[in-house]
């Protein structure tokens, strides 16, 4: 039997990859257009679509061993051992052209195949992060977050309203607050989020 933060977990992730298909869908033609920094909307759907494909592939490298235990961790970890931004802009526009002359089709079966992945793992399924191993039901927030994170990104590109789905905006928020107090960041996000304050420019808890 699934536990209840399981099933949440996985709608969590199918819900904000549901909304990545429908943004990837609309971008039609655009894909030249300037997007994020320097990467085209073309190389942030790439980018994007990392975040499925790091579950299949993780998915096929099973561990003996869980190092990672939470996805606040996992982040801690990972940007603390972040490569060359050149070298990760570059796995985006890669990502990007691999996707072929149809994206949005690209996008959609690669979803299609990880969600069916997912569907059918254990919560406990180990997988080989680049961090350490770690059990699928915490890694995959961390999955959400990107999608979420970057689907807003999309929608703004685009032109369009960030609307994250329900669920998928409770648990990227919810990491969202693990990772201020994690960085002692959460004063300032708690007051400028009740309209007490305003962020100074740049302001992350990553």
């Amino acid at each position: 039997m699934c536990s209840p933060s399981w099933v949440n977990a996985r709608t969590a992730f199918r819900e904000a990859t549901a909304w990545f298909v429908r943004a990837t869908a609309s971008g039609h033609d655009r894909w030249d257009e300037q997007a994020l920094g320097e990467w085209t909307v073309r190389d942030l759907v790439g980018h994007t679509s990392r975040a499925l494909l790091t579950v299949e592939a993780y998915l096929d490298q099973p561990v003996a061993s869980i190092e990672v235990t939470s996805p606040i961790e996992y982040f801690r970890l990972a940007l603390a051992s972040v490569g060359d931004p050149a070298a990760v802009a570059q796995r985006g526009r890669d990502a990007g052209a691999q996707l072929g002359a149809d994206v949005a089709a690209a996008v959609e079966q690669i979803a299609d195949r990880v969600i069916g992945r997912v569907d059918a793992a254990p919560e406990d399924a180990p997988v080989a992060t680049p961090v350490g191993g770690m059990r699928l039901a915490d890694y995959l927030p961390t999955r959400t977050f990107e999608l979420t994170v970057h689907t807003c990104d999309l929608a703004a590109a685009l032109g369009q309203k960030a609307d994250v789905p329900e669920v998928a905006a409770l648990d990227s928020l919810t990491l969202l607050g693990g990772l201020a107090v994690r960085s002692g960041r959460a004063g300032p996000l708690l007051l400028a989020a009740t309209g007490r304050g305003n962020l100074p420019s740049g302001f992350t808890v990553l």
